[in-house]
This record gives structure tokens, C-alpha cells and sequence, in this order.
């Protein structure tokens, strides 16, 4: 064996083994129930972070559930991401000094595939390389033609059964992305600003946003509000305009906000669009979907609203209009894609009517058909279900699943797609083979935040579509975040490729670093240390091997040879007895915590207990016995305990470190059958007295 683990030169080798002797692929055992998972699909947008590198965390339930002997799906695949791909394809077409309008739909849409094509590539080969252990035989693609069709039936279904409707409401436009977001795409950050108090003739309103006003249709105040009630029901000069606009009362006004007095504009607000509809107001616009002022702002027309807004004021200001400012904090939308600053708009969109959905997905949770850990994820869950809004599921945009209605230019929300991921994947709407065996899924495992992106609307759409629960398990884990405590985004140029990291240090101590005394469903930081300090680790397995190996060559001992399982195998030596109850308590305590989830606990005990009680302490003490050349018994026992310790461990480890384990297991220890799929370790010491047969046995 070389002197030091060199991760560069096994792991492909390893990747390749495993590939040939198709360990990934499980077949279908009527009398077993499958473990089933499927890989969050990574957006087809360049390539993964380190963020995605917790898919480690699947990987390590895939990898236990395959060594305890239950036929074990890992799923992957990919997702076409409709808004982010047009983003970064439409910035590379912009760097040339063009617009996609300019190249056509046809052309982008070709470059579009391109890239998307482009990124599956590299991911896969990322995918590989952190040595997840998939079945790319069962490859999915949310842009595939099977995919597709189960998109465009999903579709249909929802709008036979009057849960799809296209209507006119207020939305959330991103002038940059040219397309309306639903309101979890819409990302609000709380931003310091200016609020203005403006004169109205005899009532003055405080507003955020004085380029609107424009687009003013009355004033609004609480009915109980005294100070108004003389004025309820006139008419009052619009600043800047020839027009007057009513007086009005609505009991959502608040009226400790600003004066108690609020400038309705329901093309422009929420809550000001649902007063308009109430008070059967029109809608004028001041600001159209480039994020520029209309026609009937004058003067300030094409200006964008952060120019108008200046240029407002300084005239409401000259007239004697303007009454004070006040510097606040306040929530503003940002599309969460291009950080762009979003404008309410009125616009005829295709809606989801999410309320009958939603009360079956929260009755799945509630009786226990769907567990989700951590459980206090559960709370929120209820509370976002119980609270939903219609789903907006069409988008402006050319790169995606076009919405199947005759002469709708429209795509579809990326998420609507994607909600189908567990059963589509498996071949739904058809009855395939795969579908039948592997759905539901056993587990979703993916990160907090997408709860109510992706993993709600999976139940939502699952349930409705199949009549079945999509999985029994919801697992989410923590967000891996920079220094800064940022969360890791490709996109935002937020965190770092792990394939530079691999190359540094091996995809074994990038993945115990990511798990590693992590809690459930608590955030993730990744300094270089902890990668660095399990690349040492990873070192101190292989020198433990090294030396064990290495005393077994000197000794010219055989010790698969079945002479040499002696009947006092670990009785005679305190040490011996020591070592062995607690690999026991090691087994016992790694095994209970996968199977509840505790991944970051389990990583700890294996890492303890082969570092130091293995290594630090053990190992130390065989080292007399060993050197004890006129005790070939005692060196001969030694070296048993030595071998069976480091077997057991090496499957502990394994679903944790893949790649060392593998190749000390296969091509160092000379396994026939790869340590992938060997049988997780049992129990086998009850007390101190009992004996272990057949010690080297797997």
C-alpha cells in the first residue's frame, strides 16, 4: 500500500467498478419492500455547489438500506428550471449586444437546449465524481417527451376537474425576467426607504411609492376613523393631474399606518386591488411591464420608477405638496432569479385552485400517512397550507412546457412540472412495471427551504393525481451556507464548486465534512478546515490499514484461512474484550441513528469510535502481542481482532466515505463482492464471554 490515501488515483477506478458490476440497479423483489428515493433534480443551470453535495444525505440512507438487503432505488435526474435557464442564457446573448426578441424564439429556444444539455453533462459527471451511488439506467429529465406528456395529462386532469381557471388579478412581474412569479418566487427583503407625506387637498396620505399616484382611482380610510367622516364621499384633487378622485371607507385600511388615510391604486398593490374589486373602481396603469412609467404619468412617461420617483417629488416639493419624510424599514419584492425589484401588475394568468388541495395534503400529514422530521417543520407546513393563495402557474417565457390550451403562448411554472417528480419518474401516467413497484417513494429528502416550493406541492399534485401519498417521509435537512452565513445559490455566484474541493482533498472528506455532527433540519457551515481535517481522517483509515496489512505480511499469516478462527477469539484479552463490546455499542448506535435520521450523530460515533478507541488505543495496544515473536498464538489473535474491527468499520463507514472504504474493502483487503452491497454489520457479542465464529467471515 502506497503511504498515503491518494484520492485521485482510486476514485475513478472505484466509480468504475461499481458501474460494471451493476450494484445501483435493484431488482424488483415482490416479497421485499423497495427503499425508494429520488435525487432533487439540480437545475440544468451550469453546474452544482457545495450545497448540492448534501445530497450526501441520500446517498447514505441509499447506501444502508442496499447493504441491509432491501431492493434500493436511487432515482436522478434534472430539472429544465424555466426561469433560471432563460436568465443566464438571455445574460449570455445580452454580453453580445443582442435581445432573445432578436435571435427569435426558435434560435433561443435552440440555445436554450444547448446549455441545458451543456449543464446535465457536467452535473452528472459532479454527481459521479461525490460518488452517489444512482441508477442512471432510470434517468429523468423534467424536458423529456415521457416527462412531458405526464405534464400535459396532469394539466388536463386539474382543468376538466375545475382546478385550473385562467382570470385577471393582480401578480408579481419581474421587468427583467418579463414574466409574472407566484408568491413564493416573490422574495421579500426588508430595505431602508423613504415614506412621503403628500398633500390631497384636505387630506394627506403617507405612500412608499409617489410614482404610482398617478394611477390613483380614490383614498381610503377606516369607517370608524372620526377624522375623516366630514369627507367621506367627496371628491379631492390628485396631485400633479386635472383629476379628482372619491373619498372612500374599507374596514382593511389601517389606520394607525401613516396618516389613516390610503391612496388606492389596484394596479399597482394587493390589498389595493382587492378595495378596487370590492368598490367596483377602474384600473389605470402607471407602470407598465418594463418597469417604465405609461402615458398617463406626462411628463415622467418612459421614465423607470426609481427615476420618477425622485423626479416626482422634487415637483410635489416645488408645488408645496410634499408635507415630510420619513426614513423606514419596509419589505420589498425581489424576483428570488435576477434580484430584480418586482412590480405588482394586472394580468390575465392560469391559477391553481390550491384550497381543495391543500386540505388533503394536510390531512396526510396530520393522520400520520406522511411523517416530516424535524417535526417542528410540521407546524409550518400546516400554516402555509392552511393560508395558501392560488397558484399561478403560467409563465412569460419561451424555454419550458408550453401550456397545452390552443393559442396560449404561455409556459408553465417550472414547479408544476417538477411537483410531478416522484410518480412521473417512475413512468405515471402509464402503468409501468417501475410504477406498480417503486411508488410511493419511501422518503423526500431535500432542504428546508423548498418545503412549499416543491415538497407540499408534490403531496398536493400526488394525491390528487394517483389518489396515493407521493412518499412516508418528508427528511429536510439545513442549508449549507459561505462565511457570511449566505445561503450557497449557483445563480447568485454564492458558494464554490466541490469539484475543486474533490481534487484537493477527495470526495470521501468533503461528504463526512458536510455530515458530520450536523442536527436534522439545522443549517450547515463548510469552512476548508473540516474538509481538510476529514481528509485526515481519511488518512488515518488508510495508515490503519496500512499497518494491519502490513503485520499480517510480515507474520506470513493467512488469516481467511479457516485454521486460524480460534475458539478464544477475544476472550483471552481484556483489551481484545474492550475493543469488541464497543464495536458493538458502535454497530448498535450507528445503525439506530441512520434509521432515525440522526446522520450527523451517526457520523460522530463511527469517527470516534475508529479514530481513537480503534486507532489511538487498540491499535497501540496489539502492538506487544504482535512484536511478541515467542507468542505466535497471542500475535495471531491480535491480528484477528485487528482485521475483524477494521472489516466492521469499513461498513460502517461506508455509506459515509464510499470511496477509501471501497477500495481498502476490494482492492487492498481482496473482497470478492464489493463492499457496496455486503451485508450491513450484526450484533454479534452478547457479553464478554461469548465467542465469535468465523471472524473474517464479511
Amino acid at each position: 500500500m502506497d503511504k498515503r490515501y491518494q484520492p485521485e488515483k482510486t476514485e475513478k477506478e472505484i466509480s468504475a467498478l461499481w458501474e460494471k458490476s451493476d450494484c445501483f440497479t435493484p431488482k424488483v423483489d415482490p416479497k421485499k419492500e423497495p427503499f425508494v428515493i429520488t435525487l432533487p433534480p439540480p437545475n440544468v443551470t451550469g453546474g452544482l455547489h457545495a450545497g448540492h453535495a448534501m445530497y450526501t444525505i441520500e446517498d447514505i440512507m441509499a447506501r444502508f438500506n442496499r447493504m441491509k438487503g432491501i431492493p434500493t432505488l436511487f432515482l436522478p435526474g434534472f430539472d429544465h428550471a424555466s426561469i433560471a435557464v432563460e436568465y443566464l442564457v438571455s445574460k449570455q446573448i445580452r454580453k453580445k449586444g443582442k435581445t432573445k426578441f432578436d435571435l427569435g424564439k426558435e434560435e433561443f429556444l435552440k440555445q436554450a437546449h444547448q446549455f441545458a444539455d451543456q449543464s446535465r453533462d457536467y452535473i452528472k459527471k459532479q454527481l459521479k465524481l461525490l460518488g452517489f451511488s444512482l441508477d442512471w439506467s432510470r434517468e429523468a429529465y423534467t424536458m423529456s417527451q415521457d416527462y412531458s406528456e405526464a405534464v400535459k395529462t396532469a394539466f388536463n386532469h386539474l382543468k376538466e376537474r375545475g382546478l385550473i381557471y385562467q382570470g385577471e388579478t393582480i401578480v408579481n412581474w419581474c421587468p427583467d425576467c418579463q414574466t409574472v412569479l407566484s408568491d413564493l418566487e416573490n422574495e421579500h427583503l426588508e430595505k431602508r426607504g423613504q415614506l412621503y407625506y403628500l398633500k390631497y387637498g384636505p387630506v394627506t396620505i403617507a405612500t412608499t411609492r409617489p410614482e404610482t399616484m398617478f394611477a390613483d382611482v380614490a383614498v381610503a380610510v377606516h369607517p370608524d376613523n372620526k377624522q375623516y367622516k366630514s369627507l367621506i364621499g367627496q371628491k379631492i384633487p390628485l396631485p400633479l393631474t386635472k383629476r379628482k378622485i372619491p373619498i372612500i371607507t374599507d374596514e382593511t385600511v389601517d389606520p394607525e399606518f401613516g396618516t389613516g388615510a390610503l391612496k388606492i391604486t389596484p394596479a399597482h398593490d394587493e390589498l389595493d386591488f382587492q378595495i378596487g374589486k370590492r368598490h367596483h373602481l377602474k384600473t389605470l396603469i402607471a407602470i407598465d411591464k418594463e418597469g417604465r412609467l405609461t402615458k398617463i404619468t406626462g411628463p415622467f412617461q418612459g421614465l423607470t420608477a426609481q427615476e420618477a420617483r425622485k423626479r416626482v417629488i422634487e415637483k410635489l416639493e416645488k408645488q408645496g405638496l410634499l408635507v415630510k419624510t420619513e426614513t423606514i424599514t419596509h419589505s420589498v419584492g425581489h424576483c428570488q432569479r435576477c434580484g430584480t425589484t418586482t412590480e405588482p401588475q394586472i394580468s390575465l394568468q392560469w391559477f391553481v385552485r390550491t384550497k381543495p388541495l391543500a386540505k388533503r395534503a394536510i390531512q396526510a400529514v396530520k393522520k400520520g400517512q406522511i411523517k416530516i422530521v424535524p417535526d417542528h417543520f410540521a407546524k409550518i407546513y400546516f400554516h402555509w397550507l392552511g393560508n395558501i393563495h392560488d397558484w399561478c402557474i403560467s409563465r412569460q417565457l419561451w424555454w419550458g412546457h408550453p401550456i397545452p390550451v390552443k393559442g396560449e403562448s404561455a409556459i408553465l411554472d417550472t414547479w408544476f412540472s417538477s411537483s410531478l417528480w416522484p410518480m412521473a419518474t417512475l413512468g405515471w401516467p402509464k402503468k409501468t412495471a417501475d410504477f406498480a413497484y417503486f411508488y410511493p417513494n419511501t422518503i423526500r429528502e431535500t432542504g428546508y427551504d423548498i418545503i412549499f416550493f416543491w415538497v407540499a406541492r408534490e403531496i398536493m399534485m400526488c394525491l390528487e393525481l394517483t389518489g396515493k401519498i407521493p412518499f412516508k417521509t418528508v427528511y429536510l435537512h439545513g442549508l449549507v451556507r459561505d462565511e457570511k452565513g449566505r445561503k450557497f445559490s449557483k445563480t447568485k455566484g454564492i458558494g464554490f464548486d466541490p469539484v475543486e474541493t474533490i481534487a484537493k482533498n477527495g470526495a470521501d472528506a468533503l461528504r463526512m465534512a458536510l455530515v458530520l455532527g450536523n442536527a436534522p433540519g439545522a443549517d450547515v457551515s463548510l469552512p476548508e478546515e473540516k474538509v481538510i481535517s476529514m481528509r485526515n481522517f481519511t488518512n488515518k483509515i488508510w495508515n490503519a490499514t496500512r499497518f494491519i496489512i502490513m503485520n499480517q505480511n510480515n507474520f506470513n499469516l493467512k488469516i481467511k484461512s479457516p485454521k486460524l478462527n480460534l475458539p478464544s477469539f477475544g476472550k483471552n484479552n481484556e483489551d481484545d474484550q474492550k475493543i469488541l463490546k464497543s464495536l458493538e455499542k458502535t454497530i448498535d448506535s450507528v445503525t439506530n441513528h441512520i434509521d432515525n435520521y440522526r446522520f450527523g450523530q451517526a457520523a460522530e460515533d463511527i469517527y470516534g469510535f475508529f479514530w481513537h478507541k480503534f486507532c489511538d488505543i487498540y491499535i497501540e495496544q496489539t502492538k506487544d502481542r504482535l512484536y511478541d515473536q515467542d507468542n505466535p498464538g497471542g500475535q495471531q489473535e491480535a491480528l484477528l481482532v485487528l482485521l475483524f474491527v477494521l472489516k466492521k468499520s469499513l461498513k460502517l463507514l461506508h455509506p459515509f466515505m464510499p470511496f477509501v472504504t471501497e477500495e481498502i474493502w476490494t482492492n487492498q483487503l481482496g473482497e470478492k463482492t464489493p463492499l457496496a452491497i455486503s451485508p450491513w454489520p450484526k450484533i454479534t457479542v452478547k457479553n464478554s464471554k461469548s465467542k465469535i465464529k468465523n471472524p473474517n467471515r464479511n
